[in-house]
Protein backbone atom coordinates (compact mmCIF):
# COMPACT_ATOMS: atom_id res chain seq x y z
CA UNK A 1 0.00 0.00 0.00
CA UNK A 2 1.64 3.24 -0.78
CA UNK A 3 2.14 6.20 1.45
CA UNK A 4 -1.22 8.29 1.61
CA UNK A 5 -1.00 11.85 1.35
CA UNK A 6 -1.68 12.44 4.85
CA UNK A 7 1.43 10.18 5.48
CA UNK A 8 3.03 12.26 2.66
CA UNK A 9 2.33 15.42 4.78
CA UNK A 10 2.80 14.16 8.03
CA UNK A 11 5.12 15.47 10.43
CA UNK A 12 7.45 12.87 12.84
CA UNK A 13 9.26 14.11 16.05
CA UNK A 14 12.89 12.33 17.15
CA UNK A 15 12.85 11.36 20.63
CA UNK A 16 16.36 12.35 21.38
CA UNK A 17 17.76 11.59 25.27
CA UNK A 18 14.82 12.94 27.15
CA UNK A 19 16.35 12.21 30.31
CA UNK A 20 19.56 14.62 29.44
CA UNK A 21 16.88 17.57 28.75
CA UNK A 22 18.25 19.93 31.18
CA UNK A 23 22.28 19.37 29.61
CA UNK A 24 20.82 20.51 26.21
CA UNK A 25 22.98 23.71 26.03
CA UNK A 26 26.26 21.44 27.26
CA UNK A 27 24.95 19.21 24.46
CA UNK A 28 24.57 21.85 22.46
CA UNK A 29 27.95 23.38 22.62
CA UNK A 30 29.94 19.90 23.04
CA UNK A 31 28.35 18.36 19.30
CA UNK A 32 28.59 21.95 17.41
CA UNK A 33 32.15 21.87 18.78
CA UNK A 34 32.70 17.99 17.63
CA UNK A 35 30.99 18.51 13.96
CA UNK A 36 33.74 21.90 13.63
CA UNK A 37 36.32 18.95 14.55
CA UNK A 38 35.65 16.92 11.77
CA UNK A 39 34.17 19.69 8.94
CA UNK A 40 38.22 21.16 9.63
CA UNK A 41 39.48 18.11 9.88
CA UNK A 42 38.48 16.68 7.04
CA UNK A 43 39.08 20.06 5.41
CA UNK A 44 42.46 20.25 6.46
CA UNK A 45 43.24 16.63 4.81
CA UNK A 46 41.89 17.38 1.73
CA UNK A 47 43.89 20.89 1.59
CA UNK A 48 47.56 19.15 2.65
CA UNK A 49 47.09 16.06 0.36
CA UNK A 50 45.55 18.32 -2.88
CA UNK A 51 48.81 20.88 -1.73
CA UNK A 52 51.94 18.27 -1.22
CA UNK A 53 52.49 16.05 -4.83
CA UNK A 54 54.07 13.30 -3.03
CA UNK A 55 50.67 12.49 -1.40
CA UNK A 56 49.69 12.05 -4.84
CA UNK A 57 49.17 7.96 -4.43
CA UNK A 58 46.24 5.83 -4.33
CA UNK A 59 46.65 5.39 -0.67
CA UNK A 60 46.21 8.96 -0.15
CA UNK A 61 43.76 9.55 -3.02
CA UNK A 62 41.51 6.94 -0.75
CA UNK A 63 42.21 9.17 2.19
CA UNK A 64 40.80 11.87 0.29
CA UNK A 65 37.89 10.68 -0.74
CA UNK A 66 37.24 9.55 2.89
CA UNK A 67 37.56 13.05 4.32
CA UNK A 68 34.97 14.03 1.93
CA UNK A 69 32.46 11.45 2.48
CA UNK A 70 33.05 11.87 6.14
CA UNK A 71 31.74 16.11 5.71
CA UNK A 72 28.78 14.67 4.11
CA UNK A 73 27.99 11.83 6.07
CA UNK A 74 27.96 13.77 9.48
CA UNK A 75 26.06 16.91 7.69
CA UNK A 76 23.24 14.45 7.14
CA UNK A 77 22.12 14.11 10.47
CA UNK A 78 24.35 16.59 13.00
CA UNK A 79 23.12 19.78 12.07
CA UNK A 80 19.20 18.90 13.04
CA UNK A 81 20.62 16.96 15.83
CA UNK A 82 21.75 20.37 16.81
CA UNK A 83 18.48 21.87 15.54
CA UNK A 84 16.77 19.52 18.29
CA UNK A 85 18.58 20.14 20.94
CA UNK A 86 17.00 23.67 20.53
CA UNK A 87 13.64 22.24 20.11
CA UNK A 88 11.60 20.53 22.61
CA UNK A 89 9.63 19.73 19.88
CA UNK A 90 12.39 18.07 17.82
CA UNK A 91 10.21 17.62 14.63
CA UNK A 92 11.05 16.72 10.98
CA UNK A 93 8.81 15.96 8.25
CA UNK A 94 8.41 13.03 6.54
CA UNK A 95 9.67 13.77 3.07
CA UNK A 96 13.03 15.10 5.13
CA UNK A 97 12.84 12.27 7.56
CA UNK A 98 12.71 9.47 4.13
CA UNK A 99 15.38 11.60 2.79
CA UNK A 100 17.84 11.64 5.73
CA UNK A 101 17.46 8.08 6.02
CA UNK A 102 18.40 7.44 2.37
CA UNK A 103 21.43 9.81 2.16
CA UNK A 104 23.07 8.39 5.50
CA UNK A 105 22.82 4.73 4.54
CA UNK A 106 23.57 5.61 0.83
CA UNK A 107 26.96 7.64 2.44
CA UNK A 108 27.60 5.32 5.09
CA UNK A 109 27.52 2.06 2.50
CA UNK A 110 30.20 4.29 0.27
CA UNK A 111 32.05 4.68 3.11
CA UNK A 112 32.22 0.90 3.93
CA UNK A 113 33.14 0.22 0.32
CA UNK A 114 35.69 2.63 -0.05
CA UNK A 115 37.10 1.08 3.64
CA UNK A 116 37.21 -2.06 1.50
CA UNK A 117 38.98 -1.00 -1.73
CA UNK A 118 41.81 0.49 0.57
CA UNK A 119 41.96 -2.65 2.42
CA UNK A 120 42.72 -4.27 -0.98
CA UNK A 121 45.33 -1.51 -1.72
CA UNK A 122 47.44 -2.31 1.17
CA UNK A 123 47.12 -5.88 -0.10
CA UNK A 124 48.35 -5.10 -3.59
CA UNK A 125 50.92 -2.55 -1.57
CA UNK A 126 52.36 -4.85 0.40
CA UNK A 127 51.96 -8.54 -0.65
CA UNK A 128 52.36 -7.91 -4.16
CA UNK A 129 54.48 -4.83 -4.47
CA UNK A 130 55.87 -5.82 -8.35
CA UNK A 131 52.13 -6.05 -9.14
CA UNK A 132 51.13 -2.84 -7.62
CA UNK A 133 52.41 0.19 -10.14
CA UNK A 134 50.39 -1.63 -12.89
CA UNK A 135 47.26 -2.80 -10.53
CA UNK A 136 46.70 0.33 -8.70
CA UNK A 137 46.68 2.67 -11.32
CA UNK A 138 45.02 6.35 -11.60
CA UNK A 139 42.44 4.85 -13.41
CA UNK A 140 42.04 1.68 -11.49
CA UNK A 141 40.94 3.83 -8.29
CA UNK A 142 38.72 5.91 -10.22
CA UNK A 143 36.62 2.50 -11.48
CA UNK A 144 37.13 1.47 -7.70
CA UNK A 145 35.77 5.29 -5.91
CA UNK A 146 33.42 5.23 -8.80
CA UNK A 147 32.11 1.57 -8.00
CA UNK A 148 31.78 2.34 -3.89
CA UNK A 149 29.61 5.51 -4.75
CA UNK A 150 27.65 3.72 -7.55
CA UNK A 151 27.03 0.67 -4.87
CA UNK A 152 26.68 3.13 -1.85
CA UNK A 153 23.83 5.24 -3.46
CA UNK A 154 21.76 2.16 -5.06
CA UNK A 155 21.83 0.09 -1.95
CA UNK A 156 19.18 1.82 0.29
CA UNK A 157 17.08 2.17 -2.69
CA UNK A 158 15.13 -0.87 -1.84
CA UNK A 159 14.31 -0.11 1.83
CA UNK A 160 13.13 3.69 0.91
CA UNK A 161 10.69 1.82 -1.10
CA UNK A 162 9.33 -0.41 1.40
CA UNK A 163 9.37 2.42 3.57
CA UNK A 164 7.29 4.65 1.06
CA UNK A 165 4.61 2.00 0.74
CA UNK A 166 4.36 1.66 4.36
CA UNK A 167 1.35 3.46 6.44
CA UNK A 168 2.36 5.33 9.32
CA UNK A 169 -0.20 6.40 12.25
CA UNK A 170 0.50 7.18 16.11
CA UNK A 171 1.88 9.45 17.70
CA UNK A 172 4.95 9.68 14.88
CA UNK A 173 7.05 9.63 18.20
CA UNK A 174 10.67 8.12 16.50
CA UNK A 175 12.76 6.69 19.12
CA UNK A 176 16.01 7.84 17.80
CA UNK A 177 18.30 11.06 17.71
CA UNK A 178 17.60 11.12 13.77
CA UNK A 179 15.69 9.51 11.29
CA UNK A 180 16.43 5.80 10.39
CA UNK A 181 15.59 2.38 8.75
CA UNK A 182 14.79 -0.03 12.52
CA UNK A 183 12.93 3.56 14.45
CA UNK A 184 10.48 4.12 11.44
CA UNK A 185 9.48 0.47 10.68
CA UNK A 186 8.45 0.38 14.64
CA UNK A 187 5.84 3.44 13.30
CA UNK A 188 4.32 1.35 10.57
CA UNK A 189 0.48 0.53 10.88
CA UNK A 190 1.10 -2.64 9.05
CA UNK A 191 2.70 -6.29 9.31
CA UNK A 192 6.69 -5.49 8.84
CA UNK A 193 8.13 -8.58 8.86
CA UNK A 194 8.86 -8.89 5.62
CA UNK A 195 10.30 -5.42 5.63
CA UNK A 196 12.10 -6.29 8.99
CA UNK A 197 13.70 -9.35 6.88
CA UNK A 198 14.50 -7.83 3.91
CA UNK A 199 16.01 -4.79 6.08
CA UNK A 200 18.76 -7.24 8.18
CA UNK A 201 19.32 -9.12 4.95
CA UNK A 202 20.47 -6.25 3.20
CA UNK A 203 22.40 -4.41 6.20
CA UNK A 204 24.06 -7.85 6.86
CA UNK A 205 25.35 -8.10 3.46
CA UNK A 206 26.68 -4.85 2.87
CA UNK A 207 28.53 -4.97 6.61
CA UNK A 208 29.34 -8.97 6.73
CA UNK A 209 30.42 -8.89 3.06
CA UNK A 210 33.14 -5.61 3.34
CA UNK A 211 34.29 -7.14 6.21
CA UNK A 212 35.10 -10.76 5.08
CA UNK A 213 37.08 -9.48 2.45
CA UNK A 214 39.15 -6.60 4.53
CA UNK A 215 39.24 -10.00 7.35
CA UNK A 216 40.90 -11.65 4.26
CA UNK A 217 43.30 -8.76 3.34
CA UNK A 218 44.65 -8.58 6.75
CA UNK A 219 45.27 -12.60 7.09
CA UNK A 220 47.12 -12.41 3.85
CA UNK A 221 49.03 -8.83 4.83
CA UNK A 222 50.13 -10.97 8.39
CA UNK A 223 51.60 -13.96 6.24
CA UNK A 224 53.76 -11.67 4.46
CA UNK A 225 54.79 -9.06 7.19
CA UNK A 226 55.47 -12.10 9.67
CA UNK A 227 58.03 -13.06 7.09
CA UNK A 228 60.02 -9.98 6.47
CA UNK A 229 64.11 -10.04 7.95
CA UNK A 230 64.31 -7.33 10.48
CA UNK A 231 62.17 -5.47 13.29
CA UNK A 232 61.94 -2.20 11.24
CA UNK A 233 60.39 -4.17 7.96
CA UNK A 234 57.93 -5.40 10.07
CA UNK A 235 56.99 -1.94 12.16
CA UNK A 236 56.85 -0.05 8.64
CA UNK A 237 54.56 -2.36 6.80
CA UNK A 238 52.49 -2.57 10.19
CA UNK A 239 52.37 1.07 10.40
CA UNK A 240 51.24 1.93 6.77
CA UNK A 241 47.90 -0.02 8.02
CA UNK A 242 47.44 0.68 11.32
CA UNK A 243 45.21 4.06 10.60
CA UNK A 244 43.40 2.10 8.13
CA UNK A 245 42.81 -0.79 10.65
CA UNK A 246 41.32 1.69 13.06
CA UNK A 247 38.98 3.14 10.85
CA UNK A 248 37.82 -0.07 10.03
CA UNK A 249 37.41 -1.70 13.59
CA UNK A 250 35.60 1.71 14.74
CA UNK A 251 33.03 1.68 11.44
CA UNK A 252 32.39 -1.96 11.49
CA UNK A 253 32.35 -2.39 15.36
CA UNK A 254 29.41 0.07 15.86
CA UNK A 255 27.47 -0.64 12.75
CA UNK A 256 27.78 -4.00 12.83
CA UNK A 257 26.39 -3.74 16.84
CA UNK A 258 23.45 -1.73 15.63
CA UNK A 259 22.23 -3.31 12.46
CA UNK A 260 22.57 -7.02 12.45
CA UNK A 261 21.44 -8.08 15.82
CA UNK A 262 17.83 -8.69 16.20
CA UNK A 263 15.98 -5.74 16.58
CA UNK A 264 13.65 -7.08 19.61
CA UNK A 265 16.74 -7.45 21.43
CA UNK A 266 17.91 -3.81 20.74
CA UNK A 267 17.01 -1.41 23.73
CA UNK A 268 16.17 1.66 21.88
CA UNK A 269 18.20 4.14 24.71
CA UNK A 270 21.43 1.62 24.04
CA UNK A 271 20.48 2.57 20.17
CA UNK A 272 20.53 6.35 20.45
CA UNK A 273 23.68 5.55 22.71
CA UNK A 274 25.63 3.56 19.19
CA UNK A 275 24.56 5.90 17.12
CA UNK A 276 26.46 8.72 19.14
CA UNK A 277 29.36 6.42 18.07
CA UNK A 278 29.19 5.76 14.53
CA UNK A 279 27.39 8.91 13.37
CA UNK A 280 29.53 11.37 15.55
CA UNK A 281 32.53 9.84 17.15
CA UNK A 282 33.44 7.80 14.46
CA UNK A 283 33.83 10.45 11.77
CA UNK A 284 35.89 12.00 14.09
CA UNK A 285 38.90 9.69 13.62
CA UNK A 286 39.86 10.02 10.42
CA UNK A 287 40.94 13.86 10.50
CA UNK A 288 42.74 12.97 14.24
CA UNK A 289 43.94 9.07 12.94
CA UNK A 290 45.55 10.61 9.87
CA UNK A 291 47.08 13.87 11.28
CA UNK A 292 48.05 11.98 14.57
CA UNK A 293 49.70 9.14 13.70
CA UNK A 294 50.40 9.65 9.74
CA UNK A 295 53.81 10.15 9.29
CA UNK A 296 53.48 11.41 5.50
CA UNK A 297 50.38 14.03 6.82
CA UNK A 298 52.79 14.54 9.89
CA UNK A 299 55.29 16.29 7.02
CA UNK A 300 52.76 17.58 5.19
CA UNK A 301 51.42 19.86 7.95
CA UNK A 302 55.19 20.71 9.38
CA UNK A 303 56.07 21.52 6.15
CA UNK A 304 52.71 23.76 5.67
CA UNK A 305 53.95 25.38 9.22
CA UNK A 306 57.62 25.54 8.24
CA UNK A 307 58.05 23.25 11.09
CA UNK A 308 60.38 20.12 11.79
CA UNK A 309 58.03 16.65 11.29
CA UNK A 310 55.93 16.20 14.49
CA UNK A 311 57.98 13.18 14.88
CA UNK A 312 61.21 14.70 14.75
CA UNK A 313 60.19 16.84 17.44
CA UNK A 314 59.40 14.46 19.60
CA UNK A 315 62.27 12.23 18.68
CA UNK A 316 64.47 14.66 19.50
Amino acid sequence: MEATNETWEAEFFLVGFPDLERFHLLLFNLLLFTYLLILGGNTVILMLIRANPHLYVPMYYFVAILSFLEVWYTTVTIPKMLANLLDSRKPISYRGCLLQVYFFHALGITEACLLTAMAYDRYLAICKPLHYPSAMTPKSCLWLVAGCWVCGFMWPVPEIILLFMLPFCGAHRIEHLFCDFPSLLSLACADVSTSTTIDFALHSLVILGPTALILFSYVKILSVVIKIQGSEGRRKAFSTCASHLTMVLAFFGTTGFMYIRPARSRPSYHDRVVAVVYAVLTPLFNPLIYSLRNKDIQEAIGNLMKLPPISSVTSG
